[in-house]
C-alpha cells in the first residue's frame, strides 16, 4: 500500500479576465498550498472509500478521473480533512495525489479534471492563468493564515453562473466572485463578518467559497490556523 498526501489549496485574490466561447472563465489567480491535508491509501483493487467528514460520492469523483486519466486501477481509501464546499480544493487535491502517484506531470492534461488540479499537481505558490492550466511558479513566502469554514459549501458553478448573470463585477477585496458568492449564498456574510470582528481583519473568501481567511494565527470556535508550504512538501509514502 503507497500513502500520498493531499494538501488544500487556497486562493488568495482572484481575477476574471475573460470568458472563452465555450462558456469557461479566463483567470489570474494566486495560489498557495495549505499544511492542511486529506491522506490517500492506495492499494490493488477497485473502487474509492470516503472516511472522515465530507459528503463525497465514492462512485463519481475526481479520484476515478484522475485513475481514468493515468490508466490505473487502484483501491484508493481518502481520509478526509479538507472540507468539502469550502473553497479549498479538496477534490482537486485528490486527484492531483493519484496523478503525482502515478508520475503523471503533464499540467495541461491535468486541466481536463478541473481547472484546480493543474496547481495542485505542481503546488507550493503560483500565479494561474487561463482556464487554470498555466502555472507559472512563483518563490514560497511561509505565511500563517486563519480559516473560517461555515457549516455548508457553495457550488463553484452557481457562483461563475451568477457572476455571469450580473454583468462580471470586480470584487472589492481582490476576488471577482465574491459579490457573486454572496448573491447565491447570503449567510456567507455573517461569518465574514464574524471572522472581521473577531480578528479585527479584513477578511477575503477563498476562491468561490465558502470559507473565509486572514492573515495570522487566531485560533478559535470554527477557525483552523494553518501555514502555506513550499511544493517539495507533498511526499509520497510506501506504508
Amino acid at each position: 500500500m503507497t500513502t500520498v498526501s493531499a494538501p488544500a489549496k487556497l486562493t488568495l485574490s482572484l481575477r476574471i479576465t475573460g470568458v472563452r466561447d465555450d462558456g469557461y472563465h479566463l483567470i489570474d489567480a494566486e495560489m498557495v498550498t495549505l499544511d492542511l491535508d486529506d491522506t490517500l491509501n492506495i492499494e490493488a483493487g477497485h473502487g474509492v472509500v470516503i472516511e472522515g467528514d465530507g459528503d463525497v460520492d465514492p462512485d463519481d469523483n475526481l479520484i476515478t478521473g484522475a485513475l481514468a486519466l493515468v490508466g490505473r486501477t487502484a483501491r484508493v481509501t481518502v481520509a478526509k480533512r479538507i472540507p468539502p464546499g469550502a473553497g479549498l480544493g479538496g477534490g482537486s487535491a485528490d486527484a492531483a495525489a493519484i496523478l503525482r502517484w502515478a508520475g503523471y506531470t503533464d499540467v495541461e492534461g491535468a486541466a481536463q479534471l478541473g481547472a484546480d488540479v493543474p496547481f495542485c499537481l505542481v503546488g507550493g505558490r503560483a500565479r494561474v492563468q487561463g482556464i487554470g492550466e498555466l502555472v507559472q511558479p512563483l518563490e514560497h513566502i511561509p505565511r500563517t493564515l486563519t480559516l473560517l469554514i461555515p457549516p455548508f459549501g457553495c457550488s463553484t458553478p452557481a457562483v461563475y453562473r451568477r457572476w455571469d448573470e450580473m454583468g462580471g463585477p470586480e470584487g472589492p477585496r481582490g476576488n471577482d466572485l465574491e459579490p457573486a458568492a454572496l448573491e447565491v449564498e447570503p449567510r456567507l456574510d455573517r461569518y465574514r463578518q464574524a471572522l472581521e470582528q473577531a480578528t479585527g481583519q479584513m477578511a477575503r473568501l477563498a476562491g468561490s467559497g465558502s470559507s473565509w481567511f486572514v492573515e495570522g494565527a487566531y485560533p478559535g470556535d470554527g477557525r483552523i490556523v494553518v501555514g502555506t508550504v513550499p511544493a517539495e512538501s507533498q511526499p509520497v509514502g510506501e506504508g
